[in-house]
């Protein structure tokens, strides 16, 4: 039996880390978080407030696969937290897996209030901006996304529950 990936994107600071945990418990699946596959140059730039280019993050993108591919291969299934942003980078990620997006929808005011409060990450929250500039929201297209509104967590977590029983998760 093969696993299946479920993966929640955002922009930085959406709470794609918080809500990919919960969803990983809630249907016992593993949980990988994307910001620690990033090779380190990505994260110094990163840091240095200096966005990603597509290059930076091509490689990034495809250890990401590699982790989903084998562990749905062995069996498991994978909840990954990974920003996801743009339909050609989904594409990447999507290449021959049984995969869910989970697109965890905000505005600038909600997402930077969310990314003030966060501690300890590379991420600083200058580079919101540059985030949601390269944002291309899911097309109707793409059946394997839904979006689900950054609201309230717990509300969040019911709604996406609901959603997962739907998608046979």
């Amino acid at each position: 039996m093969t696993g299946r990936s479920i993966i929640i994107m955002g922009v930085s600071g959406s709470g794609k880390t918080t809500v990919g945990k919960a969803v990983a418990e809630m249907c016992g699946c593993r949980f990988i978080d994307g910001d620690d596959l990033h090779p380190v140059a990505n994260i110094e730039k990163m840091r240095s407030g200096t966005p990603l280019t597509d290059e930076d993050r091509r490689g990034w993108l495809s250890r990401i696969h590699q982790e989903m591919t084998e562990l749905n291969a062995a069996g498991i299934s994978v909840v990954v937290a990974c920003s996801a942003l743009r339909q050609r980078y989904r594409e990447v990620l999507r290449n021959g897996v049984d995969i869910l997006f989970l697109y965890l929808k905000g505005d600038p005011r909600q997402v930077g209030a969310l990314l003030g409060a966060r501690q300890g990450h590379f991420m600083p929250a200058g580079l919101l901006q540059s985030q949601f500039e390269a944002l291309e929201e899911p097309a109707e297209t793409e059946t394997d996304c839904i979006t689900v509104p950054i609201t309230d967590l717990p509300g969040e977590l019911e709604q996406i529950r609901t959603l997962l029983i739907q998608h046979g998760f």
